[in-house]
C-alpha cells in the first residue's frame, strides 16, 4: 500500500489517494479496514473529521475525477493553454456536489491532484 497523496483541511475534511502495489488488494478497503475499524479510528482521533479514500490513478483524468468523489464526473478535459489545468464536466444536479460547501471538495481535489480544477455544468457549456 502507498499513499500518494493528502490534501487536508483540518478539522473539517480530509483526501488520501492510495495505491496497491499488489493487484490482488483493494488499496481503498484495505485503508477503510473490517467494518470500517481503521478509518473509524482516525476519524475518532481527528475529532470525528470526515476523510474520503480515493483509489490513485497515474491517467490524470482518472485520478482528478475520482478526487472529486462523492460527486459524479461526466468528463475531464485538457486545457490547451496549460499542461496542468483540466475543464471538469459534470451533470447540472452534480455541480453543487462536485464544488461543495464553499468549495471544499473542489479545493481538496486540487491540492490532492495538484492541478487546477475548472469545473462547468453541462447546461453551462451549452449556453457558451
Amino acid at each position: 500500500m502507498e499513499i500518494k497523496s493528502i490534501a487536508r483541511e483540518a478539522g473539517s475534511r480530509t483526501k488520501v489517494a492510495v495505491k496497491s502495489n499488489d493487484p490482488n488488494v483493494d488499496p481503498i478497503g484495505a485503508c477503510i479496514g473490517a467494518k470500517g475499524a481503521r478509518k473509524n479510528n482516525i476519524t475518532a482521533e481527528l475529532c470525528g473529521e470526515k476523510i474520503d479514500i480515493i483509489s490513485y490513478s497515474d491517467i490524470n483524468e482518472e485520478f482528478i475525477s475520482a478526487a472529486l468523489a462523492p460527486a459524479t464526473v461526466d468528463s475531464v478535459i485538457k486545457l490547451p493553454d496549460s499542461d496542468r489545468a483540466y475543464r471538469v464536466i459534470v451533470a447540472d444536479e452534480q455541480l453543487s456536489l462536485a464544488i461543495g460547501k464553499e468549495g471544499q471538495n473542489a479545493r481538496l481535489a486540487a491540492k490532492l491532484t495538484g492541478f487546477k480544477i475548472d469545473i462547468k455544468s453541462n447546461k453551462t457549456l451549452e449556453q457558451q
